[in-house]
């Protein structure tokens, strides 16, 4: 095997977005296009990447690091142009070189490993990913010659009329002999109707030498997509929603109705657990199996073990231990912690707290800045006071603790094992074990009251 290399085109601005953000960084599934094709290209092993930047530049390196280096294409003069500026990197060495745009987040290393594979086997100078389109219109033709090799590719706008009528298309994806690749750059120039450098037209100036030129193509049409508006960009995210969800159903997950379920690329998830529609897992969100997550849930970059039931909640930046239930409408926010078997109710909102095994947090209760022990009792309508205007106040309750409905918990207190919070009490100062802390006024009870009232006169 020859050695590797790879080029990603990822300067332009991608005016047809109509956004701040630059074109390869809109997400599909959770991560932005050129992380998608970062994580292809070095599924392959190339011995070297060379990424073009121009638009957004910073913002490119600061997603994709130092797995690459990075060649500045300073004013966007066309692909041919954009391939140019790796030259300080790749010029004069032996090996393949793939050139492959950061906006086709839809290409798969496999597809990319046989490209390899078959312009090496075709000892060519250039090879051209292909892919056969219903509807050409917007990409550049692959003619062939009598022989049926690759004679030239046309750009949509230089294409003659019969040419357009050609269904055989260029993805934009190529393997290029090393040297010849760059020897070729100098020998392009602007005359076409965009004015720029096609890289297209090295094809023509190999053919010209005598060179080999051939075409691979893919079985997968959708593969060759290019995410150019919102349209194509929406398009994307629906093909790898289903490549998703398809790997994940033969892995032995139900989704009740894939088409209304969303899955991050990264997200992973245990055999025999159960998704009902509307379930968003975003992020690197881990779920064990045997799960059942309920309709309207949503979970992002959080660790769910096995055996978990969520109904119709948000849990965020979280972890959730084995044999929890959770919901409906909770919210779990980060640095949340429940262990196992707890409970967590209708309305109930977590944040930065450890909720221990067997606790009970019910309904409508807010736990923020805590660190609960086992087998405790929340009442309704509990507020953990974590904040007093500057700064936030961690509270600790032991374990058996039981806590009675509409108490506020002024942090920082400490509860101690057994302790008892009597219903409507407002707590500023620590119980010991074995005690019952009540904090609120003795009932007085005004016989006949009610008569003096106004709308009874």
């Amino acid at each position: 095997m020859e050695t590797r290399f790879a080029i990603i085109l990822a300067a332009g601005k991608g005016t047809r977005m109509k956004s701040a953000l630059y074109k390869v960084l809109h997400p599909v599934c959770g991560k932005p296009m050129v992380e998608h094709i970062m994580n292809r290209v070095q599924e392959i092993q190339p011995s070297e990447i060379v990424t073009i930047v121009g638009h957004g530049a910073e913002r490119v390196k600061e997603q994709l690091g130092s797995r690459t280096n990075y060649a500045l294409q300073a004013e966007q003069l066309g692909t041919g142009h954009a391939v140019l500026q790796a030259a300080s990197f790749l010029k004069g060495k032996k090996g393949t070189t793939l050139v492959i745009s950061g906006d086709t987040p839809l290409l798969t290393s496999e597809t990319l490993r046989a490209l390899f594979d078959y312009h090496e086997n075709q000892q060519a100078a250039a090879t051209i990913l292909t892919a056969h389109a219903t509807d050409p219109t917007g990409y550049g033709r692959i003619i062939r010659d009598q022989t049926g090799s690759v004679a030239k590719i046309v750009e949509q706008k230089d294409a003659s009329p019969s040419e357009e009528q050609v269904g055989e298309i260029n993805t934009g994806t190529y393997c290029f002999d090393n040297e010849l690749l760059f020897d070729a750059l100098e020998n392009i120039d602007t005359n076409n109707a965009q004015g720029e450098y096609y890289l297209t037209d090295i094809v023509e100036i190999l053919k010209n030498e005598g060179k080999t030129v051939a075409a691979f193509q893919t079985n997968d049409f959708n593969e060759s997509l290019g995410v150019n508006d919102r349209v194509a960009l929406a398009e994307a995210n629906r093909i790898m929603r289903e490549r998703i969800n398809l790997a994940h159903m033969k892995n032995g997950v139900t989704l009740v109705d894939p088409q209304a379920t969303y899955i991050d690329a990264d997200v992973l998830i245990g055999a025999e657990t159960v998704i009902e529609p509307g379930v968003y897992l975003k992020g690197k969100t881990v779920i064990g199996e045997r799960c059942q997550l309920l309709g309207q849930t949503q979970i992002i970059d959080s660790i769910i073990g096995e055996q978990v039931t969520i109904t119709s909640s948000i849990i965020e930046e979280s972890r959730v231990h084995d044999q929890v239930d959770i919901g409906p409408f909770a919210h779990l926010r980060p640095q949340a912690e429940i262990k196992e078997q707890a409970h967590i109710g209708n309305f109930v909102e977590i944040k930065k707290a450890t909720i221990g095994e067997r606790t009970k947090v019910g309904h409508l209760t807010y736990v923020g800045d805590a660190t609960l022990g086992k087998e405790i009792n929340v009442g309704c309508g509990v507020v953990f006071v974590n904040y007093d205007g500057k700064q936030k106040h961690h509270t600790t309750v032991a374990d058996h603790a039981f806590i009675g409905s509409a108490s506020n918990l002024i942090g920082p207190v400490h509860l101690g094992k057994n302790a008892v919070i009597a219903a409507g009490s407002t707590i500023t100062a620590d119980i010991p074990e074995e005690a019952m802390g009540i904090a609120r006024a003795r009932q007085v009870n005004k016989d006949n009251f009610a008569s003096k009232l106004p709308f009874n006169q």
